[in-house]
């Protein structure tokens, strides 16, 4: 049991902890290979093999998500082909009654991404969950990836959250590493970040499934989930820069 009287301030992660990790998985493994096997001429097998090598070399930096960097890198318009597909984003099940609630109870909530700003500004506008958000700030604001303790001292300077009562919930098992070394006393790992693939077991941090069970877990939430529209805070883009 997590006693709601110890948490005041939320922090998560957007692509596969609130949104399903199917439309970006796919994206990158599926979408993008095709594409530029057709501008180069090249199999779809010979594309994939050469994405996959650049993906790597950029893991864990501020490149791995920069969209403008992909469209130079692999000369593809990678804004325009999220646009094409952005049917396919996804909220997880219970992620907005599990946000309510947390605006019911008057917690701070704010959404850390690693995402470009280009994508939360599309996967917002398709979703419409930012209207629960205090404010959403990106690793390009912060200057570093989710994965650097720097990220997480500046994001810090920024909000003034106190360790102690604040939880994170991120679907990478490295970040919510970084997280735990910089302080953050209540860390969950999302399992299930793409509805369509099962995930790798991990065991050093607590497993959520489903927002429901965090609901249940928060000891003292009251039954009834209501929003009040007044008091709905929009992230929007003009909130990143």
């Amino acid at each position: 049991m997590l006693p709601l009287r110890n948490i005041e301030c939320v922090l998560l992660d957007m692509d596969g902890t609130l949104l399903d990790k199917y439309f970006d998985d796919y994206f990158w493994e599926h979408l993008v290979p095709e594409k530029y096997a057709e501008k180069f001429n090249i199999t779809f097998g010979k594309a994939k093999e050469v994405l996959l090598s650049l993906y790597k070399a950029h893991e864990g930096t501020l490149n791995w998500t920069d969209i403008d960097f992909w469209s130079k890198e692999l000369n593809l318009d990678i804004p325009a082909l999220k646009e094409q597909i952005k049917h396919l984003i996804e909220v997880h099940p219970h992620v907005e009654d599990f946000l309510k609630a947390m605006k019911k109870e008057k917690k701070r909530i704010y959404m850390v991404t690693n995402a470009h700003y280009k994508v939360l500004d599309i996967k917002l506008k398709k979703t419409e969950i930012g209207k629960y958000f205090d404010k959403c700030i990106t690793s390009f604001e912060m200057g570093y990836p989710k994965e650097m303790i720097e990220f997480w001292q500046k994001v810090e300077g920024v909000l003034h959250f106190d360790r102690g009562k604040t939880l994170f919930i991120d679907d990478t098992p490295e970040i919510l590493k970084t997280a735990k070394a910089f302080g953050i006393k209540h860390l969950f790992l999302k399992v299930g970040a793409n509805s369509k693939k099962k995930d790798a077991h991990s065991h050093e941090f607590p497993v959520l499934k489903d927002y429901r069970e965090l609901l249940k877990q928060l000891g003292g939430m009251a039954p009834a989930v209501v929003m009040r529209k007044d008091s709905e805070l929009h992230c929007t883009k003009r909130s990143l820069r």
